[in-house]
C-alpha cells in the first residue's frame, strides 16, 4: 500500500503518514527539496543523507531542455544521472508554462514552447509528459495542468481548470494503458492537480473531480504565487473539505517556515520550495526567532552561530561574522553554509512538528513556534 495514514491529531487535521516508494518509506508530513536542474544548488547530498532527506523534487521541464531526456535514460534514469539513492518527484513543468508565459501557447491539446536554451520550439502534451516521466524513472509523477495569475478574472479561471480537469483525465487514462509495459511505469506513482485561482467554487468543482479520478495523490496547485497568507489559507482549508483525505495530500511551492506550519495544520502531507536554498544565496538564514539577513551591519562582529538552538553543522563551526564577511566577499561557500543550515532548519522544524502530531500536542507547537518566529519579524 502506497499511503498509510498513522496518527491524527485531534484538535486539528494534522497527520502522520507513511509514503512508500520502491526507493524509500517517507515519513509524512514532509518537506521535499528542490533539485530542479538534478542538483540542490550549493549542497552536497551527504548533508541530505544526515539530515534523513528521503525524497526530492525535479523538474521535467528543465530536465527535457538540459540535459536532455535521452541522456537521463542513457544513465539509467534521473536517480543514477545525479548519484541519489532515495525518492524523486518530478514536476511536469505546469508551472514553468505559467512563469514563461511569453514564450508559450497553450491549447486543449496541450502547450507549444520555445527553449531558453537554443530557441527550438517543443510540445507537451498530457500524454507524452507522463510518458517522459516514466521514461526518466520518476518515483513520483504529477500531470500536466495549467496554472494561473493569482488575480486572474473568473472567466479564464473556469477556462484554466476545465483545461486542467481534461488533461488530467487524459493523464490518467494514458497511464493507465501503459504503466504495466515497463517496471519504471510499475513502480511511479501519478498525482492529479487541483487548481481553480481564487474561486471557491471553481476549487471544489476541481478538488471533487480530481478526487473521483484514480490517482495516488493529490496536489494543491497555483496558490502561493503572490497572494497574501491569509487568502491562500483560506482557500486551502475550503479546497480541503472536498478532497479525498485517503490519499497524500501535496501543497506545490511552499517553503517558509509559518506556511508549512500552517499547511499541516489543515492536513498536508507534503510540500516542496526553492525558497531554504534561493534566500540562502541571498544572504538570508531562517532561526527560531523569524529571519535575519547577513548583510545587517549588526552581525559583523558578532562572533556567535547564526541560531544558538541549532545543531547543524554550519552553526556548530562558523560564527555569523564570518559568513557576513564571506557574503560581502562574494565566496561561494557562504551560500554553502547557509544552505547548509537553512535546509537543516526546514528539516528539524517539520521533526519537531511529526513529533508533535504523534504526541496530540500539535496546536501547542504551533502557536509557541508561531509566537517566538514572528516576534523577531516584528521587532
Amino acid at each position: 500500500n502506497f499511503f498509510k495514514i498513522i496518527n491524527k491529531d485531534i484538535k486539528t487535521k494534522a497527520r502522520n503518514a507513511e509514503l512508500i516508494t520502491s526507493k524509500s518509506i517517507i515519513q509524512t508530513p514532509v518537506f521535499m527539496p528542490v533539485a530542479t536542474k538534478a542538483t540542490i544548488k550549493a549542497i552536497d547530498h551527504k548533508y541530505l543523507y544526515k539530515y534523513n532527506c528521503k525524497i526530492i523534487l525535479s523538474n521535467l521541464y528543465h530536465l527535457y531542455i538540459q540535459p536532455g531526456l535521452e541522456i537521463i535514460k542513457k544513465a539509467g534514469g534521473i536517480s543514477n544521472f545525479m548519484n541519489w539513492n532515495r525518492s524523486i518527484l518530478t514536476d511536469s513543468g505546469g508551472y514553468q508554462v505559467f512563469s514563461l508565459n511569453k514564450i508559450r501557447k497553450i491549447n486543449n491539446d496541450g502547450v507549444e514552447f520555445k527553449s531558453l536554451f537554443d530557441g527550438s520550439y517543443h510540445f507537451f502534451t498530457p500524454e507524452n509528459v507522463v510518458q517522459y516521466q516514466i521514461d526518466i524513472k520518476s518515483d513520483i509523477a504529477m500531470v500536466l495542468d495549467e496554472c494561473i495569475e493569482y488575480n486572474e478574472d473568473l472567466n479564464y479561471t473556469k477556462k484554466a481548470a476545465e483545461r486542467t480537469i481534461n488533461w488530467a483525465n487524459r493523464s490518467i487514462n494514458f497511464f493507465k494503458k501503459v504503466k504495466n509495459d515497463s517496471e519504471s511505469g510499475q513502480n511511479l506513482k501519478l498525482f492529479g492537480i487541483i487548481q481553480g485561482g481564487f474561486f471557491k467554487e471553481i476549487r471544489k468543482y476541481c478538488a471533487e473531480l480530481i478526487s473521483e479520478m484514480d490517482f495516488d495523490g493529490i496536489a494543491i496547485g497555483g496558490l502561493s504565487v503572490g497572494e497574501s497568507r491569509d487568502k491562500t489559507m483560506e482557500i486551502l482549508d475550503y479546497t480541503l473539505q472536498y478532497v479525498d483525505r485517503t490519499k497524500p495530500i501535496y501543497f506545490m511551492g511552499l517553503g517558509d517556515p509559518i506556511g508549512i506550519i500552517d499547511a499541516i495544520y489543515y492536513g498536508v502531507d507534503m510540500f516542496d520550495c526553492v525558497m531554504p536554498t534561493r534566500i540562502s544565496r541571498m544572504g538570508s538564514a531562517f532561526t527560531n526567532a523569524g529571519k535575519i539577513n547577513v548583510k545587517n551591519k549588526k552581525y559583523s562582529d558578532l562572533f556567535e552561530p547564526i541560531d544558538n538552538e541549532c545543531n547543524c553543522y554550519t552553526c556548530k563551526n562558523y560564527s555569523i561574522a564570518y559568513i557576513k564577511h564571506l557574503y560581502k566577499s562574494k565566496e561561494i561557500l557562504a551560500a554553502i553554509l547557509l544552505t547548509i543550515h537553512n535546509l537543516y532548519f526546514i528539516f528539524k522544524l517539520v521533526e519537531n512538528a511529526k513529533k508533535a502530531i504523534k504526541n496530540g500536542t500539535f496546536n501547542k507547537f504551533k502557536r509557541d513556534f508561531t509566537e517566538k518566529y514572528q516576534l523577531k519579524n516584528l521587532n
